[in-house]
C-alpha cells in the first residue's frame, strides 16, 4: 500500500464519520415530525416534509457506503457501473459545493425579521453547524479518496482522452455553456428572466455563480481534451474538470427541479423563488440533459491504454 492508498483509506473514514451526524439529524426530523415533538419545514406539509427528509436520509446512507466503499475490500467487487454513477453524482453535489459551503458561513444575511415564532421555527446553531460540517467533511474526503480508489481499481482511467468530443458532446457543451452562462448573468446582478429579483439575496447569487462556473468547467473539460507535450494541459485534467462539473449540472439540477415542479404545481404561499418558474425548470431540465451528456461523452471516448484492459489490485 502507497502513500495514496494510505491517504485515500485516512480520508474515506473522516469523509464517513462526518457524514453521519447529518443521517442522524434527518433521522430525528422524521421521526419527531411525525410524533409531533419537531415542526415541519416552511413551506411544507407533514407528508411533503417527511416525503423529503427520508429520501435525505437514503441519499446520506448511501454517501456514507460511497466514500466507505474506497477503504473496504467489499469496495473493490461493487459493479463498476452504479459504482461509478453513484461516485460521480456525489462528487457533483459535495465537492462541487466546498466553495459554496465555505463562502455561504461568511456570507449568509443575519435574519433581522425578530420572528421566533412556532410558526416559523428555525434551525439550531448546533444543527446548522453539524450539517454544514458533513458536507464539507465528506466532500473532502470524496476529493481524496475517490481518485486513490479509482487509480486502484482502474488505472487506465488516469491516461487521459484523445481527440475532441462527438457530436453529442459538442452539443452538450454548448448546451451546459448557455445553462452556465444564464446562471452567470443572475449571480452578477441581472434581473432578465426574474420574477421576483428582491427575493435573490446574496446567497442565491453566490450559488447561481458557483453553478454557473463549474457548468462553464464542465465545458471546457470536455470540449478540450488533454494531450502531452510541453506547455499543454496534462492528459487527466479535463477529464476530472469535466468529471466535476457534468456532475455537478446533473446532481444539483436533478435535486432542484422537483423541488421547482413542486412550487410550480402547488404555489405554496410561504415559498418564492426568484426565478419565473418555466425558465428556472428549463434550464434544470438542460442542466440535467447537458451534464449526462458530458459523462457518456468522457466515458466512451476514446483513450490510449494500451494493448491489454487493466484489471484491478486486491486491496
Amino acid at each position: 500500500m502507497d502513500r495514496w492508498d494510505r491517504m485515500g483509506r485516512l480520508a474515506s473514514y473522516g469523509g464517513a464519520a462526518a457524514m453521519a451526524p447529518y443521517a442522524v439529524i434527518k433521522v430525528s426530523w422524521v421521526v419527531g415530525s411525525l410524533l409531533g415533538l419537531a415542526p415541519v419545514g416552511a413551506g411544507f406539509g407533514l407528508a411533503e416534509w417527511v416525503v423529503l427528509n427520508t429520501v435525505t436520509v437514503a441519499m446520506a446512507v448511501i454517501g456514507i457506503a460511497l466514500v466507505l466503499a474506497p477503504a473496504r475490500p467489499w469496495g473493490m467487487r461493487l459493479p463498476g457501473v452504479p459504482l461509478v454513477f453513484c461516485a460521480w453524482v456525489g462528487a457533483g453535489f459535495l465537492v462541487s459545493m466546498l466553495p459554496y459551503a465555505v463562502a455561504d458561513s461568511l456570507l449568509s444575511e443575519p435574519d433581522t425579521s425578530g420572528s421566533g415564532s412556532d410558526s416559523d421555527p428555525r434551525m439550531p446553531g448546533w444543527e446548522a453547524a453539524l450539517i454544514q460540517f458533513g458536507f464539507i467533511g465528506m466532500g473532502l474526503g470524496l476529493i481524496l479518496a475517490l481518485p486513490a480508489y479509482l487509480r486502484r481499481r482502474w488505472p487506465e482511467a488516469f491516461t487521459g482522452r484523445t481527440g475532441g468530443p462527438s457530436p453529442l458532446g459538442r452539443a452538450a457543451v454548448a448546451l451546459g455553456a448557455a445553462v452556465g452562462l444564464m446562471w452567470l448573468y443572475w449571480a452578477a446582478g441581472g434581473t432578465a428572466g426574474l420574477a421576483h429579483p428582491d427575493e435573490g439575496r446574496t446567497t442565491w447569487r453566490l450559488l447561481c455563480g458557483i453553478c454557473g462556473t463549474w457548468a462553464l468547467v464542465a465545458a471546457f473539460g470536455v470540449a478540450r481534451p488533454g494531450r502531452e507535450g510541453p506547455g499543454r494541459l496534462p492528459r487527466w485534467l479535463p477529464s476530472v474538470l469535466g468529471w466535476l462539473g457534468s456532475g455537478s449540472l446533473f446532481a444539483w439540477s436533478g435535486w432542484k427541479l422537483p423541488f421547482t415542479l413542486y412550487v410550480a404545481i402547488a404555489s405554496p404561499s410561504d415559498t418564492v423563488l426568484p426565478e419565473r418558474l418555466g425558465l428556472a425548470i428549463t434550464l434544470h431540465v438542460c442542466a440535467v440533459v447537458a451534464g449526462g451528456a458530458m459523462m457518456w461523452t468522457l466515458t466512451r471516448a476514446p483513450a490510449r491504454t494500451g494493448p491489454g484492459v487493466a484489471t484491478a489490485r486486491p486491496v
